[in-house]
């Protein structure tokens, strides 16, 4: 299987583990690059933003439909396995629960948190999408695919931007945006993270205006990391692309370097 992997900077004496990016659900690789990838390597990583089998640049799209979540946890171990030492890692929403399935089997320096498929699953979200857009979740389940959520500018504002998001940021992204594995999309709700097999240090970070995750479900997850969620007003899932992305990527920083890392 190859998989794409864009990588931005380089390792240095004071920042040795590189980080390794997950994305979620609609994304890849190139969700990173606009803002996220240079700022961390500006700040002295190495940086490897992974595209999951079947979305951006990586094989396997034909396949996607009914790809799994230990199949993408597959790829960040197959990656992980190539970098020189174990990497840093950050996922966003689904790569989130990627990266929680990851570190079940597998040692850390640290793991970040983004806006994540939650320790209680995806079930609350999936239930918001009946209940505010039956018929997108009705095209969901006929045609097996996750794409009828963001299929159009206005529900890729509501679910993955801030209402204060300015439409053409969202017009921009959109069409970037896939489709997602219906398997995956049943594993979101049923292969629920167990925090008590990681050992590594984890920072939650969650968006306030998060049209797919609610504040209190971060704050949950939060909880079974024994830390603290930090939230940011005004912000929505896309917490690298929203605006006010910079104070996110400096907070993950400060949490990495308060760790020696």
């Amino acid at each position: 299987m190859k998989l794409e992997v864009i990588v931005t900077g380089r390792e240095t004496a004071t920042r040795p583990a590189p980080l390794l990016l997950v994305h979620g659900a609609w994304h890849g690789a190139w969700c990173w690059q606009e803002h996220f990838a240079p700022a961390f390597a500006a700040a002295g990583y190495a940086v490897y933003a992974l595209s999951l089998r079947g979305h951006g640049g990586s094989e396997g799209r034909e396949r996607l439909r009914w790809l799994r979540i230990a199949d993408y946890v597959a790829d960040v171990a197959t990656v992980a396995a190539t970098l020189p030492v174990a990497p840093i890692l950050i996922g966003h929403s689904m790569g989130g629960l990627v990266a929680q399935k990851y570190l079940e089997r597998h040692p850390a320096p640290a793991a970040v948190l983004l806006a994540s498929v939650p320790t209680a699953g995806a079930t609350g979200a999936a239930l918001r999408v009946l209940r505010h857009h039956p018929v997108q979740f009705a095209k969901i389940n006929a045609r097996l695919s996750l794409y009828p959520v963001v299929e159009t500018v206005a529900l890729a504002h509501e679910y993955l931007f801030s209402p204060t998001t300015p439409p053409e940021r969202v017009a921009a992204v959109q069409p970037q945006l896939q489709d997602e594995s219906y398997r995956a999309f049943l594993d979101m709700m049923t292969s629920l993270p167990r925090p008590k097999r990681v050992a590594a240090p984890v920072l939650v970070l969650g968006a306030a205006d998060d049209g797919i995750f609610a504040p209190r479900e971060v704050e949950a997850t939060a909880r079974a990391y024994h830390t603290a969620a930090t939230l940011y007003p005004g912000m929505g899932h896309n917490l690298m692309l929203d605006a006010g992305w910079e104070r996110v990527a400096a907070d993950i920083v400060a949490w990495l370097t308060a760790r020696g890392l």
